[in-house]
């Protein structure tokens, strides 16, 4: 069926993940614009979607909904109500200061966020250590008090004689000493991205990892003691608890959608942008095609784009300058492949040091990340533990997540469904997490393009950047949009900071790409409610 644009202005979002549903929520609230959505995939969501496999629910990376600005956080409430809790359960602190958040949502109602607790840790030499690393009895413990004395004195070398950052090696190096950085970073990090961190820019652990360091987590220790001494009260930090949709995060961003539709835009699933038509430094027409191999091209007097740089320079029409060309074609991903695993019960490991802390037939973490080197597994979710509604039978069976970090087209890509799953099986089994006469039911997806890699033509980047930002009426945001590996929030405050410009007739953008590269990014007192920081971002921990 033939499509065309009935607004006041014809904008075209090019994907339906955070983003994109961000930018065309917001443009819908606050305009009488209503805008024309265009998504690959056959449902919304991104990669913060849920996937259904018969009644289980799956996250693809697992996303904590915390964000230290206002704006994010009242943005998803107007969305989802938060269910109830006790009184410090609904208080949320964070970098020296403290947000209340208030339930209006009574237990039992579908549509509503939960306040869960959240425990990630790290799985190596067969044992759980805290993450991120804390210095205490259990880390000093399973290190062994030799490599302990190796770590302590190559952190004392790196303060003392710092490396040049050149690389993201240089970058951990520095804030950790290199006896941590090859103990608990290096084989982890080149599994997640299937290159050398020499190879890796340094700006991936500036907008991921700044702000940690021993120096920090010595500081946090002994804040902690400081405040058990003085038996005060322990009020729960960011990263101790985190709200959730009781669905999964797919939950929100199709309540996102059904407002976008029920107040007249229009989201089409299962369509690909194949080019843009430019003539000069204006978009004039977006090229699509749908399920069923119909071609259609829509004018377009402003486009906000989450779709890869790479393809979109690739569809420029007329082509974009041969640098900017080679630049973008040289940009390059890390894809993605998750197994679903229902299974009986987990193996009650005797690695962890606290086994009081296991529920049931699981370990009560959220996720696990897998250092160890004779498996290529590099994350474990427990669905259980985000929502006892992301699993059909969540009393009697565990729903857990195996995480493969791979390229398109490489031996673990390659495999087939069944060997792949067969294989992810035999690795957790042989890392004693489950027996695997204990699975019941399994499910693999795989996800292109999940995270921008900071190598491959990174380093020229700008070039790209500076020849988009001329085109007046295209915004790029997002995660892929920007090549940025963003958190949903980053990628929301993109979004829209876009549409402020394009409502407020601005034509800089300086103020997106701002958006997560700064530490701090959460409001002051001073920010008003509806103004979010201007230079947003985190260490990482939350979606990914």
């Amino acid at each position: 069926m033939i499509y065309f644009l009935q607004s006041q202005l014809n904008l075209i979002i090019i994907g339906a993940g955070p983003a994109g549903l961000t930018a065309g929520l917001e443009l819908i609230r606050r305009s009488g614009i209503k805008p024309l959505l265009i998504e690959a995939d056959a449902q919304v969501g991104g990669i913060s979607k849920t996937v259904v496999h018969r009644g289980n629910r799956m996250d693809l990376g697992g996303h904590r909904f915390f964000s230290k600005s206002d704006w994010v956080m009242d943005w998803w409430r107007s969305l989802m109500p938060i269910a109830g809790g006790d009184a410090e359960s609904m208080r949320i602190h964070y970098h020296r200061q403290s947000r209340s958040i208030q339930s209006d949502a009574v237990h039992g109602d579908s549509e509503c966020m939960l306040v869960r607790p959240r425990l990630s840790r790290i799985y190596f030499l067969r044992r759980l250590f805290d993450y991120p690393l804390k210095l205490n009895w259990t880390t000093l413990s399973n290190l062994g008090p030799q490599r302990v004395a190796r770590i302590l004195a190559s952190y004392a070398k790196a303060r003392i004689l710092p490396r040049q950052e050149r690389n993201l090696e240089d970058f951990i190096v520095n804030r950790f000493g290199e006896e941590l950085y090859r103990t608990f970073f290096k084989d982890y990090t080149e599994k997640v991205w299937g290159v050398p961190c020499q190879d890796i820019s340094a700006e991936w652990g500036a907008q991921r990892i700044k702000g940690l360091s021993i120096t920090e987590a010595l500081k946090h220790a002994a804040g902690r003691l400081l405040r058990n001494t003085q038996n005060a009260t322990r009020h729960t930090s960011l990263i101790e608890q985190f709200l959730y949709p009781r669905l999964g995060p797919g939950q929100l961003w199709e309540l996102a959608a059904r407002e976008i539709t029920d107040r007249g835009g229009t989201i089409l699933l299962g369509t690909r942008v194949t080019g843009l038509q430019r003539q000069g430094n204006r978009i004039t027409a977006v090229d699509i095609v749908d399920r069923e191999g119909r071609r259609q091209t829509i004018p377009a007097e402003h486009v906000i784009s989450t779709m890869p740089v790479k393809d979109l320079i690739a569809g420029m029409n007329p082509p974009a300058p041969d640098d900017v060309a080679r630049v973008a074609h040289g940009l390059l991903y890390r894809d993605f492949i998750t197994v679903g695993l229902l299974v009986r019960r987990m193996k009650r490991h005797p690695g962890d040091a606290d086994p009081d802390r296991t529920v049931g037939q699981r370990l009560p973490d959220n996720w696990i990340y897998i250092q160890e080197k004779d498996v290529r597994l590099g994350r474990l979710q427990i669905f259980n533990n985000w929502s006892p509604d992301l699993v059909a039978d969540p009393e009697g069976t565990v729903w857990l997540g195996l995480e493969y970090f791979c390229n398109v087209g490489d031996d673990l890509w390659s495999m087939d469904d069944d060997t792949f799953t067969g294989f992810a099986i035999r690795e957790l089994a042989s890392i004693d997490l489950i027996d695997p006469a204990d699975v019941l039911d399994t499910h693999l997806v795989r996800v292109e393009k999940a995270y921008p890699a900071y190598f491959g033509s990174y380093g020229d980047f700008g070039v790209v950047r500076r020849w988009v930002d001329g085109i007046h009426n295209l915004w790029l945001v997002g995660r892929n949009g920007m090549h940025r590996y963003n958190n949903q929030d980053h990628s929301m405050l993109t979004a829209k900071l876009a549409v402020d410009a394009i409502l407020g007739g601005d034509v800089t953008r300086e103020s997106i790409w701002a958006v997560n590269l700064d530490d701090e990014y959460h409001e002051t007192i001073e920010h008003r409610k509806d103004q979010p920081a201007q230079s947003p971002r985190s260490r990482g921990d939350g979606a990914a």
